[in-house]
């Protein structure tokens, strides 16, 4: 198990290796979002020009203040909003289509791209000059951030739109683990040949994203200033907005590169729960089991233990409002904790010993980002198989991923 560790590792960038544990931080630092580096020091870019905005309630600078009214306040005109999964408020269920409507505050229309619509129409984009896009992306391959902002990307290039995404930090810092996606399961949930913990920023990616999707788009990405990759969401010193109704806090967001396999399987990641994405849970669970299993294996800066909690969201369609035995993770240590080490030897723990257990195929594959070459591994109890092929792939990644980076970062870095 160690040799496993060593090997499926996180490799890291930034100043240091791993970022620090909670006990060794010392306060948040001054970091500025990318929409106050373009009106500070950028504005010329949107200055006189007939603007569209892609973004959410995670739109807000380092006061909380929206983008809508940082834009207007500057003058500029602000003709069109577009949003992202979950809404423009972020309240929508997961998955859930949202339609287009019109913005009470402003008068402005809001273009749903998640829904009958997940690109924008040469009749939204007619009267722009320039799309900001400005989301909080969650650190994980499976969010669909991505996907909607190469949609945005790919409709302006061919409408002859610029697109400037006003960059922000990635919530759980540079690490970069678990496998690397097959392209042949590119999805909404998985576009590009990126590790399920990936370690780069929205900008980042869109930069990536262009380049391997051969996209002609004019893109400027305006980068945060004050960000290392090593930091955490709770070392800049930003306002703390939960992107999505089920990632509220920034300890499920850590766990989420993992635990986000367990919705390509029977049980439920606590969707509409006191803590989503924080455990995970079935009816037929033996926690005693499980938990004497995962005694007898090292996974450190992560604490397992019973819990009973009950999902509200019938959107996963498992045990919606009926109390479930769970495992639930804490983070005790994040310089070393690994969240899709933990997931995948939780998730081998329970496919092998549970007799409720059972996969969702095509789910998990998807999520997985390749054939069932994982769920195999995972229930035959065979994931040292993992190590050798996880770190080829993300040394690979690595490389490939230097020329879009805007931030510092040491490639060579490696835990063992």
């Amino acid at each position: 198990m160690q040799w496993l560790l060593a090997v499926i590792g996180i490799w890291c960038s930034g100043t240091g290796c791993a970022p620090r544990s909670a006990a060794q931080r010392t306060g948040p630092s001054r970091v500025r979002p990318g929409i106050e580096v373009l009106l500070s020091d950028s504005i010329h870019l949107v200055r006189g020009r007939r603007v569209g905005l892609v973004t959410n309630q995670s739109g807000v600078d380092a006061r909380g203040i929206s983008d809508i009214d940082r834009l207007r306040n500057a003058g500029i005109h602000l003709v069109a909003l577009f949003s992202p999964e979950h809404g423009f408020r972020g309240n929508a269920d997961p998955g859930a289509s949202v339609g287009s409507m019109v913005d009470s505050a402003t008068g402005l229309p809001i273009y749903s791209l998640y829904g009958r619509t997940s690109s924008p129409a040469d009749s939204m984009l007619a009267g722009l000059d320039v799309v900001l896009v400005d989301l909080q992306d969650a650190g994980a391959r499976y969010y669909t951030y991505l996907w909607t902002t190469a949609n945005v990307m790919r409709a302006a290039a061919k409408n002859g739109k610029r697109v400037i995404v006003l960059d922000r930090p990635n919530p759980i810092g540079g690490a970069v683990e678990g496998n690397v996606l097959d392209t042949a399961y590119a999805s909404p949930v998985g576009l590009l040949a990126i590790p399920m913990r990936h370690g780069m920023t929205l900008g980042e990616l869109a930069l990536l994203a262009r380049s391997d999707l051969g996209l002609g788009t004019e893109l400027t990405v305006i980068p945060v200033e004050g960000w290392r990759r090593s930091m955490y969401f709770d070392e800049t010193g930003l306002p703390f907005i939960p992107p999505s109704p089920n990632l509220r806090s920034l300890e499920s967001l850590i766990h989420y590169p993992g635990l986000c396999l367990f919705e390509g399987t029977n049980l439920s990641v606590g969707r509409g729960s006191d803590a989503p994405f924080e455990q995970v849970g079935a009816t037929w669970l033996d926690t005693t089991l499980v938990l004497a299993a995962l005694r007898t294996r090292h996974v450190p800066g992560v604490e397992f233990s019973a819990v009973t909690f009950t999902p509200h969201n019938p959107g996963d369609g498992k045990y919606a409002d009926t109390t479930v035995a769970g495992i639930r993770l804490r983070v005790t240590d994040r310089s070393v904790y690994q969240p899709t080490v933990a997931a995948t030897v939780l998730l081998s723990v329970i496919a092998s010993s549970e007799r409720g257990f059972s996969w969702i195929p095509a789910q998990f594959d998807r999520l997985a980002g390749e054939r069932s070459g994982l769920r195999d591994s995972l229930a035959q109890h065979h994931i040292d198989y993992l190590g050798p092929v996880w770190s080829g792939e993300r040394q690979r990644f690595l490389e490939r991923r230097r020329p879009f980076l805007l931030y510092p970062d040491n490639p060579t870095a490696a835990r063992q």
